[in-house]
């Protein structure tokens, strides 16, 4: 999507660190809905789209 570390980071209200370690699976997000909301529309997707994919994990 062309989006740099720092913006996803921002978004969310985390620090970019956090983001490097989303990616390489050191930890997975942790947010609070407003969080994840914002994620949401950075990335351009719904909520439910979210949710739907955690349970085909």
């Amino acid at each position: 999507m062309g989006l740099t570390r720092i913006q996803v980071a921002r978004a969310c209200g985390v620090v970019e660190s956090t983001v490097i370690n989303w990616e390489s699976d050191r930890y997975k997000p942790k947010l609070y809905a407003t969080q994840i909301k914002a994620g949401c529309d950075l990335l351009g997707f719904m909520l439910e789209e979210l949710s739907a994919a955690e349970v085909d994990e």
